[in-house]
């Protein structure tokens, strides 16, 4: 598939974080893009509105005429997370269509590209998008494919006149297998996916293999402790090749000094909060100091990095009232960010609205997340967002609350939890969860503001 000849390209889970950015990166470059998703979203309705067209019926009577037979200027793409009984996939499927899956795709852009690829199986995210913000931030410009949606810049894509590309390897079913950077960072490699990969040592194997495909006279980044080879460490208070220090917090912002050994920066000032992000942050510092970035532009461009969309994002911030939402979905993405939280306020109780994701993961990690969640004050406890997956009998809210040691929690629907939100006017709140969570996002933001 040569892309410089693609004129069409259809999208089979456009709504999708990384399907849509594909979807913006081909529009930009002046092909018909479409789509299809199960659900309509604030994200397509943006995609929308940007002239990229979506459908949510999955029937054949909704794909565009100009896609109804193979050509070598049409392009399908589908994500993995797409059902295989789906009518439209078949469709493409049964007509001779080549389909290629979005980690394919990606392989294709960037393999002509300076690439620096960020993996991990959490922190990759903040980690590519901090990359992306100070690379811009400095004037070296760049392209980037990120897995949310920056604050900065409002998207999830970016486009550089350079050669330079920063993208996001996800490691769900091995994406990142299509990738030959020339840097890569490794944040973590904590046990996840195992529905996919089926015990943890096979997801460790998996990201040796991504260490391996680093292009020649590439080098690898990792956080010190992972166990990668060959390669340079990053960390917090450790004696990695690459470390932060005198982490503090001052009139509610993290700050901390980086030291590598040529550089030492002090006193940065983080746009964004958590002890985590300070660890991406230094992955961060460090890959950019390797593409000749300044100390001082460096500097610069962390205190104004605004972070990612549902990435402990600020949603209120007053006097009466504090309200972070995140995507965390893991046990130990809860724990970081939880452990922030009350860093940055020990003195206010916490309520806590967590929404599971996924059946295996809950099912998996059951133990890890009460553990956790008896960290807050308060839990509200929504069921289990399923995503691509059945049910399994006995995996359920109420057996992880039937783990749980805190006495004040309770099982309760989206809109109970407002109801809930709305009488007792939490002093610090957060959300967090990767499934539909983020829909009570604005009617807790405005029942907050209005009180």
């Amino acid at each position: 598939m040569e892309l410089s000849n693609i004129q069409r390209v259809y999208l089979i889970g456009i709504g999708g974080i990384g399907m849509s950015g594909l979807a913006r990166y081909f529009h930009h470059l002046g092909c018909v893009v479409c789509g299809y998703d199960k659900t309509s979203t604030p994200l397509t309705d943006d995609l929308h509105n940007e002239g990229i067209h979506a459908v949510f019926e999955d029937v054949e009577d909704w794909i565009p005429m100009s896609f109804l037979e193979p050509s070598a200027s049409t392009l399908i793409i589908y994500t993995p997370a797409v059902p295989q009984n789906s009518v439209i996939f078949n469709y493409f499927k049964n007509k001779g269509f080549e389909m290629y899956k979005r980690s394919q795709v990606l392989g294709m852009i960037s393999k002509d590209l300076f690439t620096i690829a960020v993996g991990g199986t959490h922190g990759k995210t903040t980690t590519s998008g901090m990359i992306a913000h100070i690379l811009k931030d400095a004037g070296k410009d760049c392209s980037a494919f990120l897995g949310g949606i920056s604050s900065n810049y409002q998207t999830n894509v970016l486009y550089g006149k350079s050669n330079l590309l920063v993208v996001e390897a996800d490691e769900y079913d091995r994406s990142f297998l299509t990738l030959h950077p020339d840097i890569a960072i490794v944040t973590s490699m904590d046990a996840d996916h195992l529905d996919i990969y089926g015990d943890h040592s096979h997801l460790e194997e998996s990201f040796r293999l991504f260490a391996s495909q680093i292009k020649q006279g590439g080098v690898l980044i990792y956080k010190k402790g992972l166990l990668l080879g060959e390669g340079f460490t990053y960390g917090i208070e450790t004696e990695a090749g690459a470390k932060a220090s005198n982490i503090r917090i001052e009139d509610g912002n993290f700050y901390f000094d980086f030291s590598d050994p040529s550089t030492t920066i002090t006193d940065i000032k983080m746009g964004i909060a958590g002890v985590h992000n300070i660890e991406n942050a230094v992955a961060a510092i460090e890959t950019c100091l390797r593409l000749d970035v300044s100390a001082a532009a460096i500097h610069e461009a962390l205190g104004s990095f605004k972070g990612i969309k549902r990435r402990f994002e600020y949603i209120v911030k007053n006097e009466k009232h504090i309200y972070i939402d995140d995507y965390a979905h893991h046990p130990e993405e809860l724990r970081a960010c939880i452990t922030s939280v009350k860093k940055l306020y020990p003195e206010k109780k916490l309520t806590v609205i967590f929404q599971p994701h996924l059946y295996t993961r809950t099912r998996d990690f059951a133990d890890g997340f009460a553990a956790v969640l008896d960290m807050a004050d308060e839990l509200l406890l929504l069921d289990i967002y399923p995503a691509r997956e059945l049910p399994i009998e006995g995996v359920n809210a109420d057996m992880l609350l039937s783990r749980m040691k805190l006495w004040n929690k309770r099982k309760c629907g989206k809109q109970e939890s407002l109801d809930i939100v709305r009488f007792e006017k939490p002093e610090l709140l957060l959300t967090v969860g990767a499934g539909d969570i983020d829909q009570l996002v604005t009617p807790l933001k405005q029942l907050l503001e209005n009180v």
